[in-house]
């Protein structure tokens, strides 16, 4: 491993440059530090404003092994991603995080689910089936995610009844039980190197059901403090027994009879994260560039209570983005845009959020409930 020493000098790559790799930047910037992006798209919200930006494929072997290269860090925006090549630059003394093996791990929800089983983490039963022949004897209703490549609610579909399973997908899968939870809930979690490990507040989110995106997030969530103090520690458990290094987001679901189940995990700044920005001590991003850069972590107290609201591109428009309603929408106290560059939109395409703060939580739903009345996303 390198000298875990950073400076202004140093070359600190990102494999992926969307929003999350956005926002990012705006916290690097804060430690002078410069970030190097790696991106399909050439027009990526990240494109205009890394200090060096590549064009090429995160899967193929070549092109990421080549971007490493000459990196004394390598972290991640987005987990599909060639680990093959990643593992080979960690060999040559090239800091992956996070590392090869845990992206291997999460990246395939059948391994994801062994995990939780191996360390006797609660999830819900699954089975893992190689393709759609194999689903005609599984008791209605379930829920099937594909093994890989699912991302923004693609990849998971609800099969309810028998007329369902044309629906369903032809490869490798998960199939649980259909879980009656009472609420969905997330944590973010942070270690370091030395083993140190911070996590934020629990937040709940509410889910747009066509869409299967976070619609909203709100902070606090309201939990009695033993649900909140258990969703902590697997949170912290799960981090902890993968020897990850970064920041890891944890979804859960809280069952009707009070029973927290790990639903997903994903190693990177998450989605349901992004009102740390406003509402927190530390935002996520500035966490995961500390726990990556091997500094201390910082307080993950929560400041204000606050809300997101996911800005998605509206059904039945597609072209140059407008987003209709935003000078109502800022005239609100406590809205604070995050627009995230996409020059076009197209239906529940994720073009921006909005985060909400305010005294209380009673507020703040008001607030993003009114929020939520005056914008679209349009062309």
């Amino acid at each position: 491993m390198k000298n875990r020493c950073y400076g202004t000098n140093s070359k600190i790559g990102v494999l992926g440059g969307g929003q999350l790799g956005r926002m990012l930047l705006q916290s690097a910037l804060n430690f002078d530090i410069q970030l190097h992006m790696l991106d399909p798209d050439p027009a990526a919200p990240c494109a205009k404003i890394a200090h060096s930006f590549t064009c090429g494929s995160l899967q193929d072997y070549d092109t990421v092994l080549q971007f490493g290269q000459d990196k004394d860090l390598l972290t991640v925006e987005i987990e599909n991603v060639n680990t093959d090549a990643l593992a080979v630059l960690e060999a040559k003394g090239v800091n992956v995080f996070p590392q090869p093996h845990v992206l291997n791990t999460i990246r395939d929800k059948g391994l994801q689910k062994q995990f939780y089983t191996a360390h006797g983490i609660p999830t819900a039963p699954y089975q893992l089936f190689e393709n759609k022949a194999e689903l005609q004897h599984v008791p209605f209703p379930f829920v099937q995610k594909l093994r890989t490549g699912g991302y923004d609610g693609k990849g998971v579909q609800v099969i309810r009844t028998e007329a369902d399973l044309d629906l369903a997908f032809d490869a490798p899968c998960v199939v649980e039980q259909l879980i009656p939870f009472e609420k969905e809930l997330s944590v973010i979690v942070a270690r370091r190197t030395n083993g140190e490990i911070k996590s934020f507040p629990v937040v709940e989110c509410e889910f747009n059901p066509e869409a299967n995106l976070v619609e909203f997030l709100f902070s606090p969530a309201i939990l009695i403090p033993e649900i909140e103090a258990e969703a902590q520690r697997l949170a912290q458990l799960v981090i902890e027994e993968l020897d990850m290094v970064g920041l890891l987001a944890v979804e859960f679901f809280l069952t009707t009879d009070g029973t927290l189940l790990i639903n997903e995990i994903a190693p990177r700044p998450h989605n349901s994260g992004h009102h740390t920005i406003e509402s927190c001590v530390c935002s996520q991003f500035e966490q995961h560039l500390r726990a990556i850069l091997d500094l201390p972590l910082a307080p993950t107290d929560l400041i204000q209570a606050g809300a997101m609201l996911n800005l998605t591109g509206e059904k039945g428009f597609e072209g140059p983005v407008i987003y209709e309603g935003l000078e109502a929408a800022l005239a609100i106290p406590g809205v604070h845009p995050h627009l995230y560059g996409k020059a076009t939109t197209k239906a529940f395409r994720k073009m921006g959020h909005l985060t909400i703060t305010g005294p209380d939580l009673q507020t703040v739903r008001e607030r993003a409930a009114q929020v939520k009345s005056l914008i679209r996303v349009i062309a």
